[in-house]
């Protein structure tokens, strides 16, 4: 395997690989730490989705809340800290629903989904300085409606809300 690049989070790298049948292929791979999707349940059949800006589209998505695992951090740690830097609230229970893995053609990211219940406030919002989001509170029928009309593009979003038996 041959490092051809090292970013604050990913790697890419080309290596030889043998296929099923014989053939040698040179592949390009994005290493990944992993990350998490959490869906934010509230009261109500309600749940907290944000809206966040995201600079390579250069436009705002419709989303849960995400993030990327830090060095020697469990997934279900990930998702605690996210929950809280993200929406300001705490989740006393979690359950992981799913995994996916978003892009298999050139990256070993593995996205967890949880489940976050019996959400409680725990602080005011503190976003990073390149953090441009939002915090709503939705209704079912109203996530529904943002991904029938095409505002909900996010492919993590999507899965995670089709475990969950939204979509």
């Amino acid at each position: 395997m041959i490092l051809r690049f090292k970013g604050k989070v990913f790697q890419l790298m080309t290596q030889k690989c043998r296929l099923p049948n014989g053939y040698v292929a040179t592949i390009e791979v994005i290493r990944h730490p992993g990350a998490v999707v959490i869906i934010p349940l509230l009261k109500n059949d309600r749940l907290i989705l944000l809206r966040q800006f995201r600079p390579v589209l250069g436009r705002y998505l419709y989303e849960l809340p995400a993030g990327t695992k830090e060095k020697n951090e469990s997934f279900l740690q990930c998702a605690k800290r996210e929950i809280m830097e993200e929406t300001a609230f705490k989740a006393n229970k979690f359950s992981q629903i799913g995994r996916i893995y978003p892009v298999p053609g050139y990256s070993t990211e593995e996205i967890r989904i949880f489940k976050a219940e019996e959400l409680q406030k725990f602080a005011v919002l503190q976003k990073d300085e390149d953090e441009i989001l939002e915090t709503h509170s939705m209704l079912k029928s109203q996530v529904r409606n943002l991904f029938k009309t095409g505002k909900i593009l996010d492919a993590k979003t999507i899965c995670a809300l089709t475990f969950l038996r939204w979509l």
